[in-house]
């Protein structure tokens, strides 16, 4: 054999050893797949390149009543985790799950990890829930995940669920949920006194999709547009509603960016009201592609509108 050719099965030999390595490398990779875009972003701080992360969701969808459809379940088939919001907003998950026929993720196996674990739930009914009540969820508000504050406990559930399945990632998945903390803590800091000087500030909200994040920096959520949880207003609410806002002098309301502007835009006009459309997840509107982006949008749009 000549040197050249030699040289040619040398090289030869060397890619493919390339190729087989990044193969392999891919392989290993954990495959998760998410609910919502939100979970997708926590998840994918906490884990880095050692898996890859996929939502069913997209941001400009709702959560709350997305269709079930055979693109879902191959997401599916091969995840080695499932991570959902719980709290009853994405119980079609499990509907997914059945479909994919995938045993790692069914409910109570170890790659089943619910976000919503220990978190303070706000909004818990005290009284029995029924079909006349709307789209009440029975275990509370389930609007936790853009909540800054949930954060620290949503990516601890996320980590000690991954690490059922992936112990050897443990420390990695430590190490880079501590620097997301980090950053979280100095961005807390910056959204706090952005928004100090609203703190008691009334808002009105179409859905009650911001609870959380309202109250964690001191604002009031005094009214919804919606009359009862996913049901039309009826003309005698939003007659009070448009009284409250003039008496309760409400400076803003908040929506999602797939609610029904024009009923909102007219209460506004009706008792005057500026509207501001929020970020309900990750994604859901532009350059809010990551978690901090889409908390800081929010706090930077309240801060805004509430001058």
């Amino acid at each position: 054999m000549t040197m050249r050719r030699l040289l040619t099965l040398a090289s030869l030999l060397a890619t493919a050893a390339l190729l087989l390595g990044v193969s392999s490398a891919h392989a290993q990779k954990l495959r998760i797949v998410t609910s919502t875009t939100d979970l997708k972003a926590l998840t994918e701080i906490v884990t880095g390149d050692l898996a890859e992360v996929d939502a069913m969701a997209r941001g400009n969808q709702n959560p709350h009543d997305l269709e079930v459809r055979p693109s879902l379940m191959v997401k599916v088939r091969r995840a080695d985790a499932m991570i959902v919001n719980g709290l009853e907003l994405d119980d079609w998950a499990d509907v997914v799950v059945r479909g994919a026929n995938n045993a790692n993720v069914t409910p109570g196996a170890p790659g089943r990890i619910d976000a919503s674990q220990g978190i303070l739930v706000l909004e818990v009914p005290k009284t029995r829930v029924d079909r006349s009540m709307g789209d009440v969820h029975p275990l509370g508000n389930p609007h936790y995940s853009l909540d800054p504050g949930m954060a620290p406990q949503v990516t601890a559930n996320i980590l000690e669920g991954l690490a059922r399945i992936a112990p050897k990632h443990r420390a990695a998945f430590e190490r880079d949920r501590q620097q997301f903390l980090a950053r979280l803590q100095e961005a807390m800091a910056r959204w706090t006194r952005m928004l100090e000087p609203y703190k008691g500030a009334p808002v009105v909200a179409n859905h009650a999709f911001y609870t959380y994040l309202l109250t964690r920096f001191g604002l009031v959520q005094v009214g919804t547009i919606e009359e009862r949880p996913g049901i039309p207003a009826t003309a005698n609410h939003l007659v009070k509603l448009i009284n409250l806002i003039k008496e309760d002098r409400v400076k803003l309301i908040v929506t999602e960016p797939w609610s029904d502007l024009k009923l909102i835009q007219r209460v506004a006009q009706e008792s005057g009201a500026q509207v501001a459309t929020l970020a309900a997840t990750v994604g859901a509107v532009k350059g809010t592609d990551t978690f901090i982006e889409a908390v800081d949008f929010n706090v930077r749009t309240l801060a805004q509108m509430l001058k």
